[in-house]
């Protein structure tokens, strides 16, 4: 039935499983969502957080590559989940969490969802009323309404919308970037300073992070292509649209602070369409693309992760009019979060990245490991949905790993609210993303791996999807 909605056909799936004869499309799809999505003013700000963190500009680029190089491993990772399960990331948690255990980190993702829908409004009103004129505030209201109609459509009308954003941007970009480097004084930036090791980790870990937080969401936009999509493709597809796009951009703001300082300082647009005179309006255009390019994908993985939560807690269908109102009611809280704190924005949304991480790396931890060494992509879709099946309502051996990875992690994290009592013994490195990753990842492995369920795994799922 799929292939004959079309991209203006209101998604009629949400957290259910889609059947196969309703999949459709091709891996390298997923390519222009992922590229669309870090083609953005967002991504150039924490590109930029590499200098304003004490980084000379080459070490910058450095530990910007790095970083998202080992971050996009995993987020790709999960992105090769949808094909195989054909359900939303979050629904998937079921099976190592448990179906009401998953409720906690659900939790902490659509926290995650809102704050990066407030911190990318911000830019994206200003982008809007840089070149029309209008009030900032209405300015991020209007982008995000469109962003709501967007993802009340749904799947196939962000794949669609998704592949235009991105020929777009890289034509616009491409322009920019040679501006840039054209203008600014790049040679001398370039030879100039060194680097702290404890910076530099924390910069690695900041760009790291970006790309795990797509983690809870991704394979949300991989779910409908058909089951016998290859691990290898999906995996791929995902990996360099999200490396490539989000490298240039954090590379673009990087130089850009480096050789502009307070004229970029805060993310300004202005700063960026200045580089295109004559074509401001134009530009602006292309900023405002890219910033509706994520948070759409932000707001309908709001939706999801929402309705996860509450038909766990009460169980419910979600028709057409249930999607707007959830739709409706996450645009309205994100867009009065941005509004209301755009006037710290920067220092905000540097608390708030490295924040998501020590919450989010157990998560993907424990989700890898339960799909690719433990469960070995089988699992008992019907099972996700019901209380009292296969997984259980609570899943302590998830649960106890995750809760301790968080606990390893406190004394190793630095941000300018808290500064972990191990952190001056690392040279100022926040290396706590690290250790979640092993403590998360090893415990529950061997938690599954010596449980009875583990040992039943091989023939109980044989038939599963």
């Amino acid at each position: 039935m799929a292939e004959q909605d079309g991209a203006l056909t209101v998604e009629r799936r949400s957290i259910d499983f889609v059947p196969e004869a309703e999949r459709h499309g091709r891996a390298r799809g997923l390519f222009a969502v992922w590229f669309a999505a870090n083609m953005q003013v967002t991504t150039m700000v924490t590109g930029a957080l590499g200098v304003l963190l004490g980084l000379s500009l080459p070490w910058a680029v450095l530990a910007l590559v790095l970083g998202n190089l080992a971050g996009a491993l995993l987020m790709a990772l999960h992105s090769a989940q949808g094909p195989k399960l054909g359900v939303p990331q979050m629904i998937q948690s079921r099976a190592q969490f448990g179906f009401h255990g998953a409720i906690l980190p659900l939790l902490l993702v659509i926290v995650m969802y809102i704050g990066f829908f407030a911190t990318s409004a911000v830019l994206g009103g200003q982008a809007l009323a840089g070149a029309t004129g209008m009030n900032t505030d209405l300015a991020i209201v209007v982008v995000a309404a469109v962003c709501t109609v967007l993802a009340v459509f749904g799947y196939r009308l962000i794949h669609r919308v998704d592949r235009w954003i991105s020929l777009i941007s890289a034509l616009g970009f491409v322009y920019l970037t040679v501006r840039l480097l054209q203008t600014g004084h790049v040679a001398q930036a370039w030879h100039g300073g060194g680097a702290a090791p404890g910076t530099f980790l924390l910069v690695v870990s900041v760009a790291a992070t970006w790309q795990i937080t797509f983690a809870p969401y991704v394979a949300d936009y991989s779910r409908y292509l058909p089951k016998a999509t290859s691990v290898s493709a999906a995996f791929w597809w995902t990996y360099a649209g999200a490396v490539l796009g989000t490298i240039w951009m954090m590379l673009f703001g990087a130089v850009a602070v480096a050789v502009a300082g307070q004229a970029f300082d805060g993310g300004s647009i202005q700063f960026v369409v200045d580089l295109a005179p004559g074509a401001h309006g134009l530009f602006a255009v292309i900023v405002i693309l890219g910033i509706i390019a994520i948070n759409v994908l932000n707001l309908y993985g709001c939706f999801m992760s929402t309705a996860t939560t509450l038909t766990a807690v009460r169980r419910h269908g979600i028709g057409p009019r249930g999607r707007i109102a959830y739709l409706v009611t996450a645009a309205v809280v994100s867009t009065a979060i941005a509004i209301a704190g755009r006037g710290n924005f920067l220092a905000n949304y540097e608390n708030f990245i490295l924040f998501l991480a020590y919450f989010l790396i157990p998560w993907t931890a424990i989700n890898l490991v339960d799909f690719y060494a433990v469960r070995k992509e089988r699992y008992d879709v019907s099972a996700l949905f019901d209380p009292d099946g296969q997984y259980g309502r609570v899943n302590w051996r998830a649960l106890l790993p995750y809760l301790a990875a968080i606990i390893v992690e406190v004394p190793f994290m630095s941000t300018t609210f808290y500064t972990g009592p191990m952190v001056a013994h690392v040279g100022g490195a926040d290396i706590s993303w690290i250790l979640g990753t092993v403590v998360a990842g090893g415990l529950y492995y061997v938690a599954m791996r010596y449980s009875p369920e583990f040992r039943g795994l091989s023939t109980r799922e044989e038939d599963t999807v």
